[in-house]
């Protein structure tokens, strides 16, 4: 397995002069996978997953150097536990491009068809997006999971990876290559931007708009900031990750606890961990089990007077706390007037990623799903489960809040858009 070396940094004429070539053979990979079968791309998938297998010690290994580059840098322990990988994590990306390939491929499904009264039968078929950038920090398992979902998707990836992670993604990466060549694929296929200089990520950003159609960025705040802002081209993702689990008055007390303490604590860095914790002003029973549970967990719980008024350790919350996402053993915690006031609050300080309600009342269950605008709403589950491998989609190129073409974990068919087919036998439109 080779991996190429790092180019070295420069002025902006020549990170133009590494990311031309990048692009043009990108677009050309493009055309070509769109055309290409589901079962050439399926042996890619699969070369690829053995090649992860294979190469795992030599991932490991290229980890090692930036999770001591990390240290060295004072990375948080967020960012440290994005960046680590071990045994478990590489097998669980190779079982990731298998659940891929297991997927049936989007492109060319017909969405919907018809016939006109003219006699012409127009189709509405899926079709690629084209070339998909993708900007990512400090999670290396990125490089693989959106390289695979992008290449099931009929779709030419150019992946930019942080410096944090650069050594593990070059690693990576050149299993997604070795995948590649086994199928008689060009390697322009999925390409790994060979420079931690940031001006190639400008230069993505508002210099390729002949190369890429969609940016889909993979990080901290300010990163998705910068992409939304300067991006020349569409945007799939979300900014923050505030999300919320609310505790009803007729939620069983051990599901509330095992359900929060998941929530919050099960992985603190990912943006599908809760950051509120809500409860009706009537489950003071659920609220003072909860509580417990998450500071006896290590957990810093801020509150309101009412959840102060549980436990000593609990700390005063501010304003400002109902709308930070902390990616770290914090949350916020605050009791409303049911479930309307749980809506209300999360409307006001949340950022339409996930939320959850606890209850064992179907009724105020519907009504907070049908109430809540987020893209993931769950009754009774752990706001963890926002990810595309839980939903079955194998895996995910990230989650979008918005509300036009992709909408929570963004898979394969996400990475579609359609084109209309329309077969007639002669007809003309009269003047």
């Amino acid at each position: 397995m080779s991996i190429s070396s790092q180019a070295p940094s420069g002025s902006l004429a020549q990170i133009g002069e590494i990311m031309e070539p990048i692009g043009r053979a990108a677009l050309e990979a493009a055309r070509l996978l769109a055309r290409t079968d589901a079962a050439t791309k399926n042996r890619a998938l699969q070369a690829t997953a053995v090649a992860l297998r294979a190469h795992s010690a030599e991932i490991l290994a290229a980890n090692a150097r930036d999770m001591a580059s990390a240290r060295e840098r004072g990375l948080s322990s967020a960012l440290l536990d994005r960046l680590l990988l071990d045994g478990k994590r590489v097998e669980a990306m190779a079982k990731g491009v298998e659940e891929i390939i297991q997927l049936p491929d989007p492109v060319g499904t017909v969405m919907a068809e018809w016939t006109r009264p003219n006699g012409m039968k127009i189709q509405r078929v899926r079709v690629p997006l084209g070339v998909i950038g993708i900007i990512f920090e400090s999670r290396p398992n990125v490089t693989v999971d959106a390289g695979a979902l992008c290449l099931k998707s009929g779709n030419a990836a150019i992946l930019r990876a942080g410096s944090e992670s650069y050594h593990s993604s070059r690693a990576v990466h050149a299993c997604l290559v070795e995948g590649l060549k086994a199928a008689g694929l060009p390697e322009a296929a999925v390409q790994l931007v060979p420079t931690t200089d940031r001006a190639a990520v400008g230069y993505m950003l508002s210099g390729m708009a002949d190369y890429i159609d969609v940016i889909v960025p993979r990080g901290g705040k300010s990163l998705i900031q910068r992409v939304q802002q300067d991006a020349r081209v569409p945007v799939i993702g979300h900014l923050e990750g505030n999300c919320h689990v609310y505790v009803d008055r007729d939620a069983d007390v051990n599901m509330a606890c095992e359900i929060v303490k998941n929530a919050k604590l099960r992985r603190t860095g990912v943006c599908g961990a809760a950051e509120t914790v809500l409860f009706d002003q009537a489950a003071t029973v659920q609220m003072n089990a909860v509580v417990k549970v998450l500071l006896d967990a290590g957990c810093e719980v801020r509150g309101d007077n009412t959840v102060q008024a549980v436990d000593a350790r609990v700390k005063a919350a501010s304003e400002e706390d109902w709308y930070t996402e902390y990616l770290d053993a914090i949350i916020s915690a605050r009791v409303v007037d049911g479930v309307d006031a749980a809506v209300a609050h999360i409307g006001r300080y949340g950022s339409a990623h996930t939320e959850s309600i606890v209850t064992s009342n179907a009724q105020t269950a519907e009504r907070f799903l049908n109430s809540v605008d987020s893209a993931i709403v769950l009754h009774n589950a752990s706001t963890q489960f926002a990810d595309g491998g839980e939903f079955g989609m194998g895996a995910e190129i990230g989650i979008s809040t918005d509300k036009f073409h992709a909408r929570g974990p963004v898979g394969v068919e996400q990475l579609t858009s359609y084109k209309y087919v329309v077969r007639g036998s002669g007809q003309t439109r009269p003047g």
